[in-house]
């Protein structure tokens, strides 16, 4: 790819670390800022593994347009993910199968693995199909331009209100209370805007930061409390602390922000792991609105 990280760029450029900072600070924020919301949902559903699926299926649609010439970062790209994604939705909606020995995260896990299958397999019909992969695991993160931070935070917030307004049928559902009224309807709309999120974050974090951004920081926010206003409180925090630190790390240290944010994530949950082993921190099994 020929991109360097961090202070090198910056003296190459002669520019502040600072001003080359703040963007993909902002932009890592603006990703948690939902992200976390939805991490605890995942974990509520059991379904760790429908972000890293919904990622690589997103990552897939991109792989399509990139083959029929469409431009990485362009509405055209983005609107291939979400369309890929809307059937991501669909499949995940209707694969909560009662009385059957197959569980959901089954279905979920052939669905990452077909879908990834298929990057590789595309990416190998185009000239720069190596770079393509990699930048689908890592991102851009480090290179995100503010009319991209723009988009993707009035997107989020758009969304947000939505997940917030519907908050109350997401969450029984999401806490497995099968007697909700349309409860399909409601899974298939939660997936359908989840997707959405996917797709503009895959671009920009990578699969593997989306999964790390969705689920560690949900992860550690459970090790406290079962209950899940709280736990979004706890998530928000861990994730951006966990953020902030892992961007100026990476342009002190001069390395790979993308992998670098991964393995501070997984540091983030060790930590976690250790607090409550010191606090002997007992919140219960059962989760609470």
């Amino acid at each position: 790819m020929g991109r360097r990280f961090g202070s090198g760029i910056c003296r190459a450029r002669g520019l502040n670390m600072l001003d080359l900072m703040i963007p993909p600070i902002v932009a890592g924020l603006v990703i948690l800022s939902i992200h976390t919301y939805l991490g605890l949902h995942v974990i509520a559903r059991g379904v760790i593994f429908v972000d890293l699926a919904f990622a690589q299926i997103a990552a897939l649609g991109a792989t399509v347009g990139f083959l029929l010439g469409v431009e990485h970062d362009t509405p055209m790209a983005l609107a291939f993910s979400m369309g890929f994604t809307l059937v991501g939705a669909l499949i995940f909606s209707f694969s909560r199968l009662e009385e059957t020995v197959v569980p959901q995260e089954a279905v979920i896990g052939i669905t990452f693995v077909v879908a990834s299958a298929a990057v590789i397999l595309i990416s190998g019909f185009t000239a720069e199909g190596a770079e393509h992969i990699a930048e689908t695991l890592t991102g851009t993160l480090i290179w995100v331009a503010w009319p991209e931070i723009i988009r993707m935070a009035v997107a989020y917030t758009i969304i947000g209100v939505i997940y917030f307004v519907f908050r109350k049928p997401f969450l029984t559902v999401s806490l497995g209370e099968h007697d909700t009224p349309r409860a399909r309807t409601w899974d298939f709309l939660f997936y359908a805007l989840f997707g959405i999120v996917i797709s503009f974050s895959v671009p920009v974090a990578g699969v593997l930061m989306v999964f790390s951004s969705l689920v560690i920081p949900a992860v550690v926010a459970f090790l406290f409390t079962s209950r899940f206003s709280a736990a979004l409180w706890i998530a928000w925090a861990v994730g951006a602390v966990t953020l902030v630190t892992g961007v100026v790390a990476s342009f002190q240290a001069d390395i790979p922000t993308g992998p670098l944010l991964v393995c501070m994530f997984g540091l983030a949950m060790f930590v976690g792991l250790l607090i409550r082993f010191v606090v002997r921190a007992r919140p219960g099994s059962v989760m609470h609105p």
